[in-house]
């Protein structure tokens, strides 16, 4: 196993990045000590921002970053990495995580609860125009209130939107025209009068996704998400319940496919959850992986899940929450944020995975690991005990962005710092 771990992380330190300094000036030290793993370093970057959230590069190398309860921030950075000057770009209480520029650079999109909007965007002075556009509206505000937004590369009249559902166990978005668990689909090289109609309008990419936060495109432009899975489950056989929830459900990384063209595909919630923890699921002989119910009945039971519902290709520890997902430049890792658990003991996540990749023989991208695998992901900014993190000891990571040297941005928006990894420094190796 060992050597299984040095290769993995030998394949997430191969490619040459320039590396960062030890620190930026003016900048405090971070609020909590990390590590990193072997061949990358960290240092912070930035202090003192509002919940920041998602955040990407425009096209002459400014980066912005959703602030929670402010808006949109912009910022200037140098050769090292360290922020050199800051300014509020978007004043806009509601706008909470979603950020994306048009291909061109020249329409800058962002979401709130409810709605998308659309800014027209100057790239040479990095100004927006005065008008807010309204492109999307009609989402749910309650439960799950961050709407992610994403591009297909080749497609830049596509805009992806997910949304999660309205709370724990959304029973009603196991009907796709709820719009609620999904995440869609919308030209916008026509835009109606008044925008589209989130539940009515667009296509679907995949419902039954319960809160698909992190997504990301792969080199055949085919779309990959990572899920929130449900809090509090329990397992009820033959009258006799069973607390699972500490390690159970998976949380998960699912193949979304093409978006080009609607799928309709269930990918199980409601009422279809993954195994993390196969030892404290009694009743029957469970691999991570597996798709369980929580109250298996004569017309709906475990099997019943493998035969409609699409599994992940990958889990994840159960209520670690991973929010954002990158793929590096050559799509040999998806790197994801993992917010942190607040719904088990010992707490886990708190930091950033990569989760190999690597090409098959038909062209297509997956992850290394098999899917009944629970070693999938490699530490690569990690707490020193997550197993002691809350909200007041650690890093809540959240957005990832990739710099033109193939250094990682992450966002912290619990502490309101941002980090910056660099590949070749120096750096612990996890425990885990």
């Amino acid at each position: 196993m060992l050597g299984i771990i040095a290769a993995l992380l030998a394949i997430i330190t191969s490619s040459s990045g320039q590396t960062a300094p030890s620190s930026c000036p003016g900048v405090p030290a971070p609020l909590y000590p990390y590590n990193t793993a072997p061949g990358w370093s960290s240092i912070k970057v930035a202090d003192g921002l509002s919940g920041p959230r998602d955040l990407i590069f425009d096209n002459e190398k400014r980066l912005l970053v959703v602030e929670k309860f402010v808006g949109i921030s912009q910022h200037t950075v140098d050769a090292d990495g360290c922020f050199t000057s800051s300014r509020p770009l978007i004043s806009n209480t509601g706008l909470n995580h979603g950020i994306v520029l048009s291909a061109d650079g020249k329409t800058l999109y962002a979401s709130s609860a409810t709605s998308v909007f659309s800014y027209a965007y100057d790239q040479a002075t990095g100004d927006v125009g005065p008008d807010e556009t309204l492109i999307i509206s009609g989402m749910n505000p309650e439960g799950h209130p961050t709407r992610t937004l994403i591009f297909p590369p080749h497609r830049a009249d596509l805009l992806v939107v997910s949304h999660g559902s309205n709370g724990n166990l959304d029973l009603e978005s196991m009907n796709s025209k709820v719009a609620r668990a999904i995440v869609k689909v919308f030209n916008i090289s026509s835009i109606p009068e008044g925008g589209y109609k989130y539940a009515s309008d667009g296509w679907n990419a995949g419902y039954g996704l319960r809160n698909e936060v992190g997504l990301a495109f792969d080199g055949n432009n085919m779309l990959w998400g990572v899920e929130n899975s449900a809090d509090d489950l329990v397992r009820t056989v033959n009258g006799s319940t069973t607390d699972v929830h500490h390690t159970n459900p998976a949380e998960e990384l699912n193949f979304i496919g093409d978006v080009t063209v609607p799928n309709n595909k269930w990918y199980g919630y409601p009422y279809c959850f993954t195994v993390w923890s196969p030892d404290v699921m009694t009743d029957r002989t469970f691999q991570v992986g597996d798709q369980f119910v929580q109250v298996p009945r004569a017309n709906f039971t475990d099997d019943t899940c493998a035969k409609i519902s699409v599994p992940p290709v990958l889990s994840f520890d159960a209520h670690t929450a991973p929010l954002d997902a990158k793929f590096d430049a050559d799509f040999g890792n998806l790197f994801v944020t993992l917010h942190g658990s607040w719904d088990r003991q010992p707490p886990a996540g708190y930091k950033v995975v990569a989760v190999p990749f690597a090409q098959g023989r038909d062209g297509s991208y997956g992850p290394t690991a098999a899917s009944w695998s629970s070693k999938g992901t490699i530490d690569v900014f990690y707490p020193p005990d997550e197993g002691l993190c809350s909200d007041t000891t650690c890093l809540r990571p959240v957005g990832l962005v990739f710099d033109a040297a193939g250094r990682l941005y992450v966002t912290s928006d619990g502490s309101g710092e941002v980090f910056l990894l660099s590949q070749n420094g120096t750096g612990q190796t996890s425990r885990t």
